[in-house]
């Protein structure tokens, strides 16, 4: 639930400001809301749970690349 609120919150400063690292963000943080949800949903089987991790390193990824394409488009002159 919290993943979800945050992610929510990114969102709305993401519609203020149009900065892309706030929709990196919101995405990953509703990617992360999905893992759990999913998580809780079908269990604790093993086999389940490290295809679901898949989705919580797409939401890291997707931070990483929200992050790097703020550095980059700030070091442009």
């Amino acid at each position: 639930m919290s993943s979800l609120v945050v992610g929510l919150f990114f969102l709305h400063h993401w519609r203020i400001t149009r900065d892309r690292l706030f929709a990196f963000f919101a995405a990953a943080f509703a990617l992360m809301a999905l893992q759990w949800t999913a998580t809780a949903l079908t269990g604790t089987d093993e086999q389940n749970h490290s295809y679901l991790l898949l989705l919580r390193l797409c939401a890291f990824v997707s931070i990483i690349i929200g992050v790097m394409d703020k550095n980059r488009r700030n070091s442009r002159p």
